[in-house]
């Protein structure tokens, strides 16, 4: 990270997004990353997950320690490492609150550890050179798992709720600008409403209704921030036939209507 922002002349870049995973492990850094329009200052020891399509920028005060790196779903299919674990290690969250997790000094120093082997494993001479960096991805990100101390359950690819919460995200990202109602949803995979409601909510602490909404929020946020369509055409684009709809559930879920937020988050 340290030669990043030596190449920027500390300049900090322009939020953006990337269709691939990121993970930045942090020795030490002041500043704060901006992940989907949330703040998270930094600290000691600690690491960041990006999932793709966020949108993220560091802005860091001072040259930061610390590494970045970043890997594809082609490099998970390449090495047979099924996109499935990383949806149930919870630990990227392609929207909502995307937190850094806090680690001890044992685990820092283990991932760190993980990090200069990956560095080792950049050698084009090394045989099985990609299968080496995928299991010190596995390693990195299984360690961080077990910092976060989530249910145990949730590595369990067999359990029946487990797999619906990974279908539901996954039909989400790929249907939210089309279906806004939770029997939509659940249709499509073959249960009731009410159990997918349930469901979602013991696993996640919110309702289907609300992960949806928070879907659809988010994509708002990035049309409204990082392009120029109108207001209706962004509207339009999620799914909601009249304008006035989009912007009575845009201001009821964020407090400020789309122009508001827009010109406000511009000028700042």
């Amino acid at each position: 990270m340290g030669r990043l922002y030596d190449r920027a002349a500390g300049q900090a870049d322009e939020p953006h997004r990337h269709d691939y995973y990121t993970v930045l492990l942090i020795e030490r850094a002041t500043g704060q990353h901006l992940v989907d329009y949330q703040a998270y200052p930094f600290q000691e020891r600690e690491v960041h997950f990006v999932s793709p399509g966020q949108v993220h920028q560091v802005l860091a005060e001072a040259r930061p320690e610390g590494w970045v790196f970043t890997f594809s779903r082609d490099f998970l299919a390449e090495n047979n490492i099924p996109e499935s674990f990383i949806s149930n290690i919870n630990l990227f969250k392609a929207f909502g609150d995307t937190p850094p997790l806090k680690l001890d000094p044992a685990t820092f120093d283990r991932l760190q550890d993980i990090i200069s082997q990956m560095e080792n494993c950049l050698s084009p001479d090394l045989t099985y050179r990609e299968r080496a960096l995928g299991a010190l991805l596995q390693l990195f990100l299984i360690y961080c798992n077990n910092t976060a101390q989530l249910d145990t359950a949730q590595l369990d690819e067999e359990n029946g709720s487990i797999c619906i919460l990974r279908d539901f995200k996954q039909l989400i990202d790929q249907q939210y600008a089309s279906w806004h109602k939770v029997s939509e949803y659940a249709g499509q995979l073959h249960i009731t409403p009410k159990h997918l409601s349930q469901t979602v909510k013991e696993l996640t602490g919110k309702p289907a209704k609300e992960v949806i909404q928070d879907r659809l929020v988010l994509e708002a946020k990035r049309l409204l921030l990082h392009t120029d369509l109108a207001i209706k055409e962004v509207g339009y684009r999620l799914g909601f036939e009249e304008p006035l709809h989009f912007s009575g559930f845009f201001k009821k879920r964020v407090g400020a209507s789309p122009s508001a937020f827009r010109s406000g988050r511009k000028l700042s």
